[in-house]
């Protein structure tokens, strides 16, 4: 168990889990969740609706706190430290600090309606790290024309499309300087039209190294981009491999049934 605590090597990986749990009352929604995520690393995760996708990805940072097992970030148990051989749960204040280093780009943008696009994504570092502001206005416009938005940074998110708001919420997440991108289903709520752009932008990503956890339905997206890809279905995870061989080959009949339906 010290292990998880010991500072990160460079083949430490950046994401492990380790028999994770999660129940909310009597419904255990994680039973058990093994798997590691490497850097650089694109891990895409799929599987039918309440399969714990969502859940197991949100306890990564601690926005939900799992009931068994661990789980750590770079090297560092999430939400927990360890005091002999007995698990104590960081402060609010000490799991916000670990929080600013992970990213997340939700289904819906939650982007400050009554902010620009420029506004929505300096918030968080003049806020949260007390950056200068002006460097983080120059940061942030470097940002929204990565993602292809600089000519609607006065903009507010009711003026601007789903795709455009959720690439900007894409450049909110990054100017926070991010080791580990976690993205929710990024283009479930979006017209159909609208979710190439989004995923450049996370083609981009990836293409520049940044370790990214994707819960998604782009099955096209995960085999292009992914380096590796879990199948779950039931709070288990039923098959992982390399998302070409999973998806062209796969070896449960959980996971044909399922990717039988979605391809």
């Amino acid at each position: 168990m010290t292990g998880l605590v010991q500072p990160p090597t460079s083949d430490q990986p950046m994401v492990k889990a380790e028999g994770v749990r999660k129940s909310y009352g009597l419904v255990e929604v994680l039973k058990g969740i093994d798997l590691e995520v490497r850097r650089n690393e694109v891990f895409c995760l799929i599987g039918p609706s309440g399969s714990g996708k969502s859940t197991f990805l949100r306890c990564i940072n601690h926005l939900e706190k799992i009931n068994g097992g661990f789980l750590s970030v770079d090297g560092e148990l999430v939400g927990y430290r360890m005091k002999g051989d007995k698990l104590h749960e960081l402060k609010d204040r000490e799991v916000a600090l670990k929080r600013r280093d992970i990213g997340m780009v939700f289904q819906r943008f939650n982007l400050f309606p009554h902010m620009t696009a420029l506004e929505n994504v300096i918030e968080a570092p003049v806020q949260v790290k007390k950056e200068n502001r002006t460097d983080a206005k120059e940061r942030a416009m470097a940002l929204l024309e990565r993602v292809g938005l600089a000519d609607k940074a006065g903009n507010y998110p009711t003026q601007l499309s789903g795709g455009q708001q959720q690439r900007v919420a894409i450049a909110r997440a990054l100017a926070m300087k991010p080791k580990l991108m976690l993205f929710d289903e990024p283009t479930s709520a979006l017209d159909p039209e609208l979710v190439g752009d989004v995923l450049d932008v996370m083609r981009g990503l990836a293409e520049e190294g940044m370790t990214m956890i994707v819960v998604t339905h782009e099955m096209g997206f995960a085999r292009e981009v992914g380096d590796a890809l879990v199948f779950m279905d039931g709070g288990v995870v039923v098959e992982s491999g390399h998302p070409r061989d999973v998806l062209t080959d796969p070896q449960h009949e959980r996971t044909k049934a399922f990717l039988s339906k979605v391809l």
